[in-house]
């Protein structure tokens, strides 16, 4: 009997290293399991912050802006009358427009910080950041709109277009072309005209142009159609 009891003895002993070993196993491996969870949602967090307050970087909007609810715009600006010659759609410069006369205040469209000075997107929301001025903005006037036709090249987020050379002029996407409206020249100034991918999208506002957003800097500017 009493050897009985030394061996439960000795038995008991040897197993108590072994249970407190698994106990700082389990231990462990929680640990590290919540820093592996910890670290995910700190590299998710981040994300998900741009996403929420960032313009661009690669975000396509899932639709083109609104209808303006405005009905006129008080200033009388220079209007951005582009015409087109009849030789292949080449810009005619004797009537492509002048620029903004200087008592024409533009509006800001830096709504928060880090956001561009130009007509953007937000990436949570899709909202049209700037397209604001109604149909009887001045600036984007044509005495004859669709004087070119009507894009059929596909409009919309499922339609994205790599540019393929020229300039705010006249520039290329899939072998049809278009010039930046004569108002949004400065907009379109950090564009990489061979490079950048962009999508078209329908404006509702102005007759004659269409909104070509720029998918790596989340701005957009009004365009026209020269054919293709």
């Amino acid at each position: 009997m009493n050897k009985l009891m030394g061996f439960c003895a000795v038995m008991l002993v040897l197993s108590l290293p072994a249970f407190s070993q698994g106990r700082d196993d389990r231990k462990g491996g929680d640990q590290q399991g919540g820093q592996q969870q910890h670290s995910q949602q700190q590299r998710s967090q981040p994300q998900q912050r741009g996403r929420d307050q960032g313009v661009g970087n690669g975000h396509i909007p899932a639709h083109g802006p609104a209808p303006s609810r405005t009905q006129a715009r008080p200033a009388q600006p220079a209007r951005a009358n582009v015409q087109q010659s009849s030789h292949g759609g080449q810009p005619n410069e004797a009537n492509r427009g002048s620029a903004p006369q200087p008592e024409n205040q533009r509006q800001t469209f830096q709504d928060q910080p880090g956001h561009p000075e130009a007509p953007h997107v937000h990436a949570q929301n899709d909202q049209w950041v700037g397209h604001n001025t109604g149909r009887n903005d001045a600036n984007y006037h044509l005495d004859h709109p669709w004087e070119h036709g009507h894009f059929t090249g596909g409009i919309g987020a499922q339609h994205v277009w790599r540019l393929g050379g020229g300039d705010r002029d006249r520039f290329n996407v899939g072998g049809f072309f278009f010039q930046v409206a004569p108002y949004d020249d400065d907009y379109a100034g950090s564009w990489l005209w061979d490079s950048d991918d962009i999508v078209i999208y329908a404006d509702p506002d102005h007759d004659g142009w269409y909104l070509a957003y720029n998918v790596r800097l989340g701005t957009y500017v009004h365009v026209m159609y020269l054919g293709g």
